[in-house]
Formats: structure tokens, sequence, C-alpha cells
């Protein structure tokens, strides 16, 4: 499909959930935009989970700054709804396995620490979950989590932009990317900016390959488990998340050394292996897929301009926790983009050497 002549202030490579925010928030702000995406099959953002977890590993920390992330994921996701008659964010609890008495000790002593009161409760009772979930240690329960359906947040906007004429399905070849002082044109359009939302293949990305990508490789089932009726996020090695379809995500594997992008029998089989684990029930595998995550050397996103090409920005780096982090950061990237606001030093890619000034 080839993309209509036009005059955009934003070309946004890239619409998985960083593509998707930049794009909507762009244009509640007025701003022209056209959206370029390779449909990849290996997207990370076409087979998340979108889970929302305040508190996360075996010391029960709190994400990071999961006290500004929180509430402006919540505000943002429950304006999309409203706007575009859509449900996409579900707010669930999630019960996580507490393996022995050391792990039960911590949980507790956590939950006593003001700054963490709000995010955890004490054990949890599994009440009808206990006939059908192997029993372990002991549970507790996590608090303000929830998910977001991110595969049917993204094919939303696809649609909404495709319908507009404002997305073009490609694979961008860099070298038809013509950056001049005062515009930046690729086939037939015209752009003030572009805005490289790229996820795992913004390491191939020769502007930006520079920064520390990295790159997980993640494997997930989606199951049917008769006689479940889970309504809450499960987590014991794996996650157990409730789909709209009825159906259950189980995830994931996780490798950071891997040959190819495809599923391999290996991380199917460790996936049914943790669920028999954990599961007393029978399940059927409905579908079994792997994506690559953006995930980045300092666990921080990617934001800003391009040291030497001003026309060409960067936002990735959203690794597993895209759900939380994507609406603030992406709000955060639009207000410097368009007010001038500086950038975060955690995320500004400007602390990261240029090849050329080293």
């Amino acid at each position: 499909m080839q993309a209509k002549k036009s005059l955009v202030d934003y070309l946004i490579v890239g619409q998985g959930i960083a593509g998707t925010l930049m794009g909507y928030l762009l244009q509640k702000a007025g701003k022209r935009i056209h959206v370029l995406d390779n449909d990849s099959p290996r997207s990370s953002s076409k087979h998340a989970a979108g889970i929302i977890n305040p508190v996360t590993g075996r010391r029960y920390v709190k994400s990071w700054r999961i006290e500004d992330l929180l509430p402006f994921a919540h505000t943002m996701y429950s304006e999309i709804e409203r706007e575009f008659d859509i449900q996409v964010f579900h707010q669930m609890p999630l019960i996580r396995t507490l393996y022995d008495q050391k792990d039960r000790n911590n949980w507790m002593l956590r939950i006593t620490d003001p700054a963490y009161e709000k995010y955890m409760s004490g054990e949890a009772d599994l009440g009808t979950y206990a006939d059908r979930l192997h029993p372990d240690f002991s549970y507790g329960q996590t608090l303000h989590t929830a998910r977001l359906d991110i595969p049917a947040f993204i094919a939303h906007f696809r649609q909404h932009w495709q319908k507009r004429g404002e997305y073009t399905i490609t694979q961008l070849d860099m070298e038809a990317l013509e950056i001049r002082d005062d515009i930046v044109k690729w086939e037939g359009i015209e752009a003030e900016k572009v805005i490289f939302c790229e996820g795992s293949w913004g390491k191939q990305n020769p502007y930006f390959n520079y920064l520390p990508f990295r790159g997980a490789k993640g494997e997930i089932m989606e199951v049917a488990i008769p006689g479940a009726n889970f309504d809450r996020i499960i987590k014991r090695k794996l996650f157990i998340v409730p789909l709209q379809n009825g159906n259950y995500w189980i995830g994931t594997t996780n490798t950071n050394w891997f040959d190819h992008e495809e599923p391999t029998a290996e991380g199917l089989a460790e996936l049914e292996e943790k669920l028999k684990a954990f599961l007393k029930l029978d399940f059927e595998i409905i579908a079994h897929h792997s994506a690559i995550r953006p995930t980045v050397k300092h666990r921080r996103p990617f934001l800003g301009h391009h040291p030497e090409q001003n026309r060409l920005v960067i936002f990735n780096g959203l690794g597993t926790k895209g759900a939380s982090l994507g609406p603030f950061w992406a709000a955060h990237l639009v207000s410097h983009l368009l007010e001038g606001t500086s950038l975060d030093s955690e995320v500004d890619i400007r602390q990261y050497p240029y090849p050329s000034a080293v």
C-alpha cells in the first residue's frame, strides 16, 4: 500500500504501544501524523499481557517511579476508553505465591512500610481457587494491579488511522528516508520530524544503534482452562492472566540469548511444565507465540533527539513494563517536543556517548 502524498508534523515509525501512545497524544494536541509499521508477527506488543503491577520481584520492590506512572496510566487509558467507546483497560487483583516462611516474612514486613501499604495486602485467601491450584506455602495479594489489552489497544488505533489514510504497512527502508535541514521526506510524505518507536528493531536503526539495546526473547501460550473461571491474575513462576475471550494468557519464558525469533519446542515444554505444576485442571493450548521485547541495559526508556540529526527522535526501551511506563513517558516526550520542556535525565539519551563524540 503506497503512502498518500501529504505534509505531516510527525512521521511515526512503529505502532507498538510506544508508537500508538505517541500518535494518540500528538493528534490530541492537534498535530498531523502518519504511522508506518512493518506488521511483524514477532512484535512484543501483539503478544504482551499488558500487566500493570506496582510491586515486582522476589524482594517485593516497588516498580521504578510507580507513584508517577500508575495514576497517569489509569487516567490516560480510562480517557481513551471513553473517547473511543472501547474497553481495553481492566483492573484486577494479582495473587502471587509466597514459597516459604522467608517469603512470607518478607511480604508481611513490606506491608508495615508506609511506602508499600497501599500496594500490598496481607495473606490472600484463595477461596474457590484453592480447589483448582496445587497448594503452595502461602499467597500475597498486590493492589492497584491491572491489565491493558495491548493487542486490542493497538488494533483499534491501527483501524482508526487506516480509515483516515494515516497509516502505511511497510518495513521502512532507511536509505529511502531523506533528511534535509528543514524537513524529512519519505515516499510521498514530508514531515517535520520522524519519531522512531521500533521496539526490538531499534538496535538495527543506523541512527540509534549506539544506544545500549539488549532485547529478550519470550514465549507465551494462550490456553483454554475449562472450569477455571479465574477473575484475578495469578503468579507462580509464570502468570495466568484472564483474557476477554474467556481464555488465559500464560507466560512467559525469558532468554537474552537466542539465534532466531520463532517459537521453540523447548519454550513450549517449559511453559507446559510450569503450568502443570501449578494448575490442577486440564488445559488446552490454543496458541503458542514468541516475541522479542525491547529491553535495554539500564532498564530505562530511551527518549530524545538524535545528537546530530535534530529531526530524528526516539521513544523506545519500554521493555516488559510498557503498559505502565508508556503513558507517562509518552506524555513527557510530547511535552518536550511541543513545549520545549527538559527531558528527565534518567531517560534522556544524551547520557549515552555518541560515537562521533567519543
